[in-house]
């Protein structure tokens, strides 16, 4: 193998900044919601779509887009993903309506799928083994910050100009990663002639289309039937079956470079890292979705307000990686990685517990701090273990494998915690409801608990506080008492969101610190990854240092 004559952290750097923009539109469509549903004329539907078409194409492509990236080389993989990326955002920016903005968000999900699992291949064939920690710390850090700054920096472009912002902010930075990638990240052509695995990649597709579709739709559909004999269960099932084939044929060609080489999973690290890496998923976002609501919705919050009480974690997090990957160099990654999924989880745990009706922004600070340790001390060391022991020629598979974990966990977590908020927030308002009404005249009581019971069952809302709308009461009512039904109907909402949220987030912090014991069966010990078979001549084979 040769080594790179490009500076290693000059590419790290190339490598980051496509990287931060593929998760940064994550994250950044969930606090323009309002904006694009007012400005847009977007139903609420839409607007998840939004956000779910993006996510969707993202988790079934990203590990076919790993092994291409094995197959023609990661670099023009990652100049592909790049250009695709950026012109699907112009677009979306563009985007005459809400059917428009959720197919160019597909598109855009298509270019972060491309570019995503060659970041992990780049960086494993840039950095010698004992010093790949402080690498994927600086990616951990990229990842951390990317995952709270969405919300931030989308709050301060919604503020000042509008969300059609939130995408023309990545043009420049697609134009300059594109640049930069010709001139600094060496071109890892393979070395030998590969195939690509053409019903692997047509039977994962639909596996995990189907499966993902019916996690982010159940909810809608009631997790019954979508149109004639189609229902959720049946898409479930026919996305379980398909796996199963995709696995089966994965197994029978495990001799002709299947897209998922079960080689990879020989590592023990590897394996457990994976489940460590989707548990974080639907951790975070189990997490997240259901706070940012809260400090919209119950809090009055403007976007910008709310990006930025959310930026201490993400600050803290961009500091501390970069030291959790040089000591996961130096001493291993593994108690690192559990004291960073259990600060993680105890700082969430402690929002929850700090969150009121009448809460202000520094109410969050200490626990935001810890939780931002511990995200800091989360992703560095998990990718440095999942990583360190992988043979380079098959990092971008490794990387595909790992990506898609975690992008199917993000889907998993935001289906999974919006139906249980929703069914939360349902019960908790008719609970309130009940309790409150007993404070107006007899003949309002019921009307009142009915309104609350129809407005709960419309679904989350998202805006600056709840009004009590949806409350149908009689006309003519003296304009004391309807101020007060709307007082009333207000409370209803905040302290049955503030239950609510905190009966969620239960789930996905005890998620994590299931993560954090599964730590324990991790192995300590760093060796090196092995050599290149001996057919691969080392003047062509793919660069490591």
């Amino acid at each position: 193998m040769r080594k790179f004559h490009a500076n290693p952290w000059a590419v790290l750097l190339v490598v980051s900044l496509g990287f931060f923009m593929t998760l940064l539109d994550l994250t950044i469509v969930n606090i323009a919601i309002p904006d694009i549903i007012t400005r847009l004329h977007a139903s609420l539907d839409d607007v998840l779509w939004v956000i779910n078409a993006y996510a969707l194409v993202l988790a079934v492509l990203v590990i076919t887009s790993g092994r291409l990236g094995d197959l023609i080389g990661p670099r023009i993989m990652f100049a592909l993903g790049i250009s695709v990326f950026t012109v699907a955002s112009a677009a979306c920016g563009l985007a005459p309506g809400p059917g428009w903005l959720i197919g160019f968000r597909a598109v855009q999900g298509l270019g972060a799928a491309m570019l995503m699992p060659q970041t992990l291949t780049i960086i494993t064939n840039t950095f010698p083994p004992e010093r790949r920690g402080a690498a994927f710390g600086v990616w951990g850090a990229v990842a951390g910050v990317a995952t709270i700054a969405g919300p931030t920096l989308g709050g301060l472009l919604v503020t000042a100009f509008d969300w059609r912002w939130i995408f023309f902010v990545n043009l420049p930075f697609g134009v300059i990663a594109l640049v930069l990638t010709f001139v600094i990240i060496p071109d890892m052509r393979p070395g030998r002639r590969h195939r690509i695995d053409v019903p692997g990649v047509l039977l994962a597709s639909a596996a995990l289309l189907a499966i993902c579709y019916g996690l982010v739709e159940g909810q809608k559909y009631n997790w019954g039937t979508i149109t004639s004999f189609i229902s959720i269960p049946l898409v479930l099932g026919l996305g379980g079956l398909l796996l199963i084939a995709f696995l089966v044929l994965q197994w029978r060609t495990q001799d002709r470079e299947p897209l998922v080489p079960f080689a990879l999973f020989r590592d023990r690290n590897y394996a457990v890292v994976n489940w460590v890496s989707g548990t974080l998923a639907v951790g975070m976002m189990g997490i997240f979705l259901p706070f940012t609501i809260y400090l919209q919705s119950v809090l009055g919050f403007s976007a910008l307000r709310a990006g930025l009480t959310m930026a201490p974690a993400s600050l803290l997090s961009m500091f501390v990686a970069p030291v959790a990957g040089r000591l996961t160099d130096k001493i291993g990654g593994k108690y690192i990685l559990m004291l960073g999924l259990t600060l993680f989880a105890g700082g969430m745990g402690w929002v929850a517990l700090e969150a009121t009706t009448t809460s202000v922004w520094y109410d969050f600070m200490p626990a935001l701090i810890v939780a931002g340790i511990g995200m800091g001390c989360t992703f560095a060391p998990m990718v440095t273990v999942a990583m360190r022991n992988i043979d380079p020629r098959m990092a971008g598979a490794a990387s595909g494998v790992l990506n898609t974990v975690r992008q199917v966990g993000l889907v998993i977590g935001t289906a999974a915690v919006g139906a249980l908020l929703q069914n939360r927030l349902v019960s908790s308002m008719n609970s309130q409801a009940a309790t409150r009404a007993a404070a107006l005249p007899p003949q309002l009581r019921g009307p009142f608990v009915a309104g609350i019971k129809h407005a709960a069952s419309n679904g989350i809302q998202v805006g600056a506080g709840q009004n009590g709308s949806g409350i149908k009461l009689p006309p003519g009512l003296p304009a004391r008492l309807m101020a007060e039904l709307l007082r009333i109907g207000h409370d209803v909402f905040t302290f049955g969101y503030v239950n609510a949220m905190r009966s969620t987030m239960l789930l996905p912090i005890i998620l994590l610190a299931v993560g954090a014991v599964s730590c324990l069966m991790l192995r300590e010990g760093r060796r090196t990854p092995r050599p290149a078979a001996p057919d691969v001549p080392a003047e062509q084979a793919a660069p490591a240092a």
